[in-house]
């Protein structure tokens, strides 16, 4: 009976992974066809030849590197900045008290329930008052810091950062910066890995934000440089997807980078406590 119930188990995690990871591998194979092909029925479900010819006419179409180093900046920069903001009041909520912290922290949760649209006028008013509008100040800036990773930080330390240890670090004469610096963010890191990749995912793909606010084809990130790619009357639906597929690689690597960093931090933690 229990030998069954493994089997049923294992046959279902197979199937969940192969519906998780058909879309890449369909990316891959559609990347290698002709745009006939990926109209042609039945699809062909096999690698074909055509991948280099694909990525040749999508770097010849678009500034691919360019984009690509001007969405890396973007990225990498709201990523440190997202995890020092939201480490810093995450463990401040978590361990400290002052006047107004659980009003204050229902304000935070209610911004969470707001759709991000609702903010895109009112945030591209205050850009152009700051005259920041095609610059990527008016993408990092208002991104250094979310509610959802000021909850998560804020959950994770409840529960990981035991208040012993911080007393131990007053007796030691430890201010509140040494404390967060030297104590708390060492014991946090399984949660910065997941929120750095959060993070950098999020800000990697956006595409809303970066097609309102810049106007200068030389800072424009990889979804809007890809998005260009679209004709008005056709599409070669072939370099598309090899050019998305040049986009996701980078996160694919950095996926694995994280992961493995996730899961030893979370091994280290299991084996020190």
């Amino acid at each position: 009976m229990m030998k069954g119930k493994s089997l049923l188990l294992h046959f279902g995690l197979f199937a969940g992974l192969v519906v998780s990871i058909f879309p890449f591998y369909w990316l891959l194979v559609m990347s290698t066809r002709t745009t006939a092909d990926i109209y042609s029925f039945p699809p062909k479900m096999w690698f074909g030849s055509h991948l280099i010819d694909n990525i040749t006419r999508v770097l010849s179409s678009i500034d691919f590197f360019g984009a690509f180093l001007n969405t890396l900046f973007v990225a990498t920069a709201c990523t440190l900045l997202v995890l020092f903001f939201d480490s810093l009041a995450g463990f401040t909520f978590a361990k400290f008290n002052f006047p107004g912290k659980q009003w204050l922290f229902i304000v935070l949760l209610a911004t969470m329930m707001a759709p991000a649209q609702l903010s895109l006028v009112p945030s591209f008013v205050i850009m152009a008052t700051f005259g920041w509008v095609g610059t990527f100040k008016a993408l990092i800036i208002p991104g250094m810091a979310n509610a959802f990773g000021i909850f998560w930080i804020r959950q994770y330390a409840s529960e990981s950062v035991p208040s012993e240890l911080l007393d131990a670090g007053r007796i030691d004469g430890c201010g509140f910066f040494r404390l967060y610096w030297n104590v708390a963010l060492p014991i946090l890191r399984p949660a910065l890995s997941f929120l750095a990749a959060f993070t950098f995912i999020g800000v990697w793909n956006d595409y809303l934000w970066p097609l309102i606010i810049l106007n200068d084809e030389s800072k424009f990130t990889l979804q809007i440089a890809l998005s260009s790619l679209n004709g008005i009357y056709t599409t070669d639906y072939a370099m598309v997807i090899a050019g998305t597929l040049m986009a996701v690689i980078p996160l694919i690597v950095l996926f694995l980078f994280i992961s493995k960093q996730f899961i030893s931090d979370i091994a280290a933690g299991a084996i020190k406590s």
